[in-house]
């Protein structure tokens, strides 16, 4: 904005261009080179082929990826349940109740992820509630960790809804629950596809918490590919990587249309 000629526009995306390439767009580039390289011994990667994208797409590290994919479902789609719902409950609730939940559902990303997968692990560990050794941990630390962001996006869309809408329909005879379903929840789509892939994309990437509390049953991919760069193994773990990051595209990318149609409807 503060570039008003047309060269100092051009040099302010140039820098801008720099800095994205640098931060973002050559790690990730230098993951997938890794991936496909036989051996990176020199400043270049040589032998490059598909091998160790064949060994992600198979055996362990295949079952990690439908493990973190079932994890990002199930954990993204409580995350929003329950994020929408106290959304919509601190919306209709006193001022100061409003913010001791907002301050609840924030409170898991002002700690450590580590800090947070231990507690679970502690808190679960033991009858009735026994949880530890089981997937359900896993997917109980993840729905735990996205649930401040399912509930930050529906909050914000809730904010700049125009009450209008609502009291229109209740003027009409509609009750609570028509106005929630036929005008609320539609208005809101936008927003709550929105965290719905947010939710999926930080659950599918997720480590501190989960290497915490998993079970040899239950290994998500970012766990084996931690356990792959440990061994040493860092071409195959750039290999899984690479494929954690396409699938994650493609699971945002099916998200987005999902979004789109309900929006279009």
């Amino acid at each position: 904005m503060l570039a008003w000629n047309r060269r100092g526009r051009a040099v302010v995306l140039g820098l801008f261009a720099v800095v994205v390439t640098i931060v973002f767009v050559a790690p990730l580039a230098t993951v997938v080179l890794a991936g496909l390289a036989g051996s990176w011994t020199g400043p270049l990667p040589s032998n490059l082929g598909f091998a160790h994208m064949g060994n992600a797409l198979s055996g362990e590290d295949l079952a990690s990826l439908s493990v973190s994919l079932q994890t990002a479902v199930v954990a993204g789609g409580l995350a929003l349940l329950l994020g929408t719902w106290a959304a919509l409950a601190s919306r209709a609730a006193p001022r100061w109740l409003s913010r001791i939940v907002d301050a609840v559902f924030h409170l898991p990303i002002a700690v450590p992820s580590v800090a947070l997968g231990l507690g679970l692990l502690i808190a679960f560990n033991s009858r009735p509630l026994l949880l530890g050794g089981t997937r359900w941990i896993v997917i109980l630390a993840h729905a735990v960790l996205v649930l401040a962001f399912a509930f930050s996006a529906v909050s914000a869309a809730l904010s700049r809804l125009d009450p209008a809408f609502g009291q229109a329909a209740e003027s009409l005879g509609a009750g609570p629950f028509r106005v929630l379903t036929r005008v609320t929840l539609p208005l809101l789509m936008p927003a709550l596809g929105a965290a719905a892939g947010l939710a999926v994309a930080l659950s599918m990437g997720e480590l501190g918490a989960t290497v915490m509390v998993y079970p040899a049953t239950w290994k998500t991919l970012p766990v084996t590919i931690f356990s792959l760069t440990d061994r040493g193994q860092a071409l195959q773990a750039a290999a899984s990587t690479t494929i954690l990051l396409f699938v994650t595209l493609a699971a945002l990318t099916a998200v987005g249309r999902i979004r789109s149609a309900a929006a279009v409807r």
